[in-house]
């Protein structure tokens, strides 16, 4: 990695009940391996379902690798389609995780707002997506446990930003030769939307979807 890349950061959760090898994870590594094109790094790291571990694993990378995006994956086995969350909440962390806790007061950040947002547009992205026949679905409400969890910790110590995507654990997107090209499309998308969001004269819509597949 030169000191000229941006660096984004992708995680994806360890095992998980019948999960054994988490999709979530793998389409994690596999976007290693494909990349996001010139000039971007692509740094993984895989999330243990705990509460506790995973909190300091996110402040690990915001501390040491401060990435421009911090993009974590999770499974949502009922879902066909892949998920975009625009949202993390603070509170209502009552199932307890693989080691059998749950945070204190339910909470995740004590005092914190109860929602905080993404610095990315979600609902105008996924918009954008459908119109090219992307399989994909905006969400406000990331479920209460991990997911949710680790979204709204990584919002708050990256200042928005970070994104989650929910992936299928079923279906026709369920493989990473179909659900991995769909992600990148939507990371790099991201990132342009990053960079646009810095120069207002720039158009915020994505033409760019278009030919993100070849960057």
């Amino acid at each position: 990695m030169s000191q000229s890349d941006a660096v984004v950061a992708v995680t994806g959760f360890g095992p998980f009940r019948q999960y054994l090898i988490n999709p979530s994870w793998q389409a994690a590594q596999h976007l290693k391996m494909m990349g996001l094109g010139k000039g971007v790094e692509v740094y993984i790291k895989e999330l243990p379902v705990s509460y506790v571990k995973a909190q300091q694993l996110v402040a690990h990378i915001w501390e040491t690798v401060n990435p421009k995006l911090a993009v974590h994956l999770g499974l949502a086995p009922q879902a066909k389609a892949v998920t975009l969350e625009q949202s993390g909440k603070n509170r209502g962390y009552r199932d307890r995780d693989v080691c059998g806790f749950c945070p204190h007061g339910n909470v995740c950040v004590e005092g914190g707002p109860d929602k905080l947002d993404s610095v990315m547009d979600i609902k105008s992205l996924t918009r954008t997506l459908k119109s090219t026949s992307l399989d994909v679905i905006y969400s406000r409400d990331a479920g209460r446990y991990l997911c949710d969890f680790v979204y709204y910790w990584s919002l708050h110590l990256g200042k928005g930003r970070a994104v989650f995507i929910h992936v299928p654990a079923s279906g026709s997107l369920a493989t990473p030769e179909s659900l991995v090209p769909l992600l990148r499309s939507i990371i790099i998308v991201m990132l342009h939307q990053l960079d646009a969001s810095s120069r207002p004269d720039q158009d915020q819509e994505h033409p760019e979807l278009f030919n993100a597949m070849s960057v």
